[in-house]
């Protein structure tokens, strides 16, 4: 986290759960959160650059510290969406200044990422057509190609003005109340619908139908060749002898949960568009969640090819103890983190009260 590139610095990971807290922010905090956000986001992009800030908020290590250095509560769920909110308020009139541009946010706020995306089109030296394109496809993916049981309920959008670009977004499972914290980087996106995810962060694990997964890459050929190929009528007579079945246990819908006819409008508008591949497909409007899960029913139980069930978490949110439960605590790249933060602290245009408060917190953890 130290070092200008924290996808280079040795991973470490724990374990600490994440719950739904409820309210907001008091405003004298969020206030202070502003100003101290937009002072460590000025210094990062004046030292790296402002992709190098696209790479730490996409660095889950690094965006919790961030979260708790501004004053959050390390294991709340709220600090994706106070931080983001924090960040993109900050920065607010000196985005051109910076190269550095943030859309989107919780709930309403999120479906207005186009606009303002597009409303920024002036100040980049690229189309917003392809960034409007890849906010939208990182909300798809991870409520289409990832089904993991969390609605996705935030979306921010960070871009420069040459078109690098990064997403955080958040889903929350309502039967646990547990949120999941998805993590995109464009630079490393070779393939939207490839494991394309720089990080995805959660603790609460369950069924999943992740035609990210690269095994799932047969599935997701068949999947859109069964969509753009066969007719629909076919489609629907498979999903009817289907729900004669005793479905795998894996699947998490049971045959009760098939409802062909409620697909068939779905399915014809996907066989006249005939889609070129996976991404096209759920590209598409209207092509949900239930859509996917019956293609690849179809794909596994008539065709013989299975998607991935592999839960694609690969991070929580713990630090190390010092009691090296559950691991030994990483003092050097610890070290490297207060001092940079501390660094960043010191050079950023904020109030003193707001600099000595920030640097106590450092101090205190260490």
């Amino acid at each position: 986290m130290g070092t200008p590139s924290p996808s280079r610095t040795p991973i470490r990971t724990g374990i600490a759960n994440l719950p739904l807290h409820y309210g907001n922010a008091p405003r004298w905090l969020f206030e202070r959160m502003v100003k101290l956000a937009r002072g460590v986001c000025i210094a990062i992009v004046e030292e790296f650059g402002p992709e190098e800030m696209l790479r730490r908020m996409a660095d889950p290590h690094w965006f919790q510290a961030f979260g708790c250095l501004i004053g959050f509560d390390w294991h709340s769920s709220g600090v994706t969406t106070t931080l983001c909110a924090a960040l993109k308020e900050g920065i607010k009139g000196t985005e051109r200044e910076l190269g550095l541009f943030i859309a989107g946010g919780k709930g309403r706020t999120s479906r207005q990422t186009p606009s303002q995306i597009e409303g920024f089109g002036p100040f980049i030296s690229v189309d917003p057509s392809g960034l409007v394109y890849a906010s939208r496809m990182a909300a798809k993916v991870d409520s289409v190609a990832l089904q993991d049981g969390y609605q996705l309920y935030h979306h921010v959008f960070l871009f420069t003005a040459k078109g690098e670009w990064a997403v955080v977004q958040q889903g929350m499972n309502e039967a646990t109340r547990y949120a999941r914290r998805y993590h995109w980087l464009g630079e490393a996106v070779k393939d939207f619908v490839c494991e394309p995810h720089a990080a995805i962060c959660c603790d609460q694990q369950g069924h999943v139908l992740n035609l990210t997964a690269s095994e799932s890459d047969a599935a997701r050929t068949t999947i859109a060749q069964i969509a753009a190929e066969d007719k629909p009528e076919n489609i629907l007579a498979d999903l009817k002898r289907i729900k004669t079945l005793s479905l795998p246990s894996h699947h998490h819908l049971s045959a009760e949960d098939i409802h062909p006819d409620r697909l068939q409008k779905i399915f014809h508008l996907a066989h006249e568009r005939k889609p070129q591949g996976f991404e096209e497909l759920i590209g598409l409007e209207r092509v949900g969640p239930k859509t996917i899960r019956a293609l690849s029913l179809v794909s596994e139980l008539v065709h013989g090819v299975p998607s991935s069930f592999r839960d694609p978490v690969r991070y929580s949110f713990a630090h190390g103890g010092k009691d090296g439960i559950p691991y030994p605590v990483d003092r050097e790249t610890y070290d490297q983190s207060i001092e940079f933060l501390a660094r960043a602290l010191r050079r950023a245009k904020i109030g003193q009260r707001e600099t000595v408060e920030a640097l106590k917190r450092l101090s205190v953890v260490q």
